[in-house]
């Protein structure tokens, strides 16, 4: 690749919403002027209609790019065009990319989105032996789902319109956490969310503001733990509704700020600066 100016960036469709720009070139910016790195770098976002995928992809080395987060719905179709190694450890288990990396004209992918959301979790509650109820079964359902397990959860449901997504989840959950009680359901209302400690939001719904909420207020309880992996917005139908009972509530900002901060130390092999792309991302919010 030459010596422009690196690019970096988010893939996905739509992502016109993220936040993931501010904050890494915020961090971008940092190590330049504190001398850590010694190019020039911009973080980008890239909409990229499914059926044009395999285009982008092929045309990276040409737009100078260099590392890429990944979203929906690209998580699992980018599978194929990565290479694997022993720091590849949780895309070998889910089978799910958020994180690529170019090394030496060798596309790598990662997952960070699993230690992301789990650092972030644990920040606000203890997992071993807790009933959770989980929404979804896509790339972040599944991220989810393995960082509860391996974390000694007692009991994980899952619901997933596309019932063989939330089939895949349980048989590769169930072979690789034999202790936890992983199951799917096929009505929302069987999450029985009342019994459970933990609710997770792992959908793109409630991202726009005609979406509907997936959860009634009758099935919350002011115990429970609501979190929702969406950050834009901040608080959500399910939030708001959350915090209505009484409920402690989480957005997603925590699980962004964690996992981009692991995407960044992979792309650079610099320490990411934490505290300024936290600040980054509050003044984002606070401006909106």
């Amino acid at each position: 690749m030459s010596a422009e100016k690196r690019t970096y960036g988010l893939i996905g469709y739509p992502v016109k919403h993220s936040f993931s720009p501010v904050m890494h070139n915020a961090a971008f910016k940092y190590l330049k002027e504190h001398k850590e790195i010694d190019y020039d770098a911009e973080y980008r976002l890239f909409e990229v209609k499914p059926q044009d995928l395999n285009i982008f992809l092929d045309s990276l080395q040409k737009q100078n790019i260099y590392g890429l987060n990944v979203t929906v719905p690209f998580k699992e179709k980018v599978l194929d065009f990565v290479k694997f190694n022993s720091e590849s450890f949780y895309i070998r288990q889910i089978k799910a990319v958020n994180t690529i990396v170019n090394r030496g004209g060798v596309w790598m992918g990662f997952n960070t989105d699993i230690p992301g959301f789990l650092q972030h979790l644990k920040e606000n509650i203890e997992l071993t032996n807790k009933k959770v109820a989980v929404l979804g079964a896509g790339g972040a359902g599944k991220a989810v789902v393995y960082a509860i397990a391996s974390s000694k959860a007692k009991e994980v449901l899952i619901y997933d319109t596309d019932k063989g997504k939330a089939k895949g989840v349980v048989s590769m959950i169930q072979s690789l956490f034999v202790d936890v009680d992983v199951r799917f359901v096929d009505a929302i209302e069987k999450l029985d969310i009342l019994s459970k400690d933990i609710l997770i939001n792992a959908t793109p719904v409630g991202m726009k503001e005609t979406d509907p909420c997936l959860i009634k207020e009758e099935m919350l309880h002011k115990n429970l733990l609501v979190y929702d992996v969406i950050y834009n917005p901040l608080e959500t139908k399910l939030l708001k509704l959350a915090k209505k009972v009484g409920a402690k509530t989480c957005s997603g900002l925590g699980m962004l700020l964690y996992q981009g901060k692991r995407s960044f130390e992979i792309w650079t092999g610099k320490k990411a600066p934490q505290e300024v792309m936290w600040e980054a991302l509050s003044s984002q919010i606070l401006t909106r």
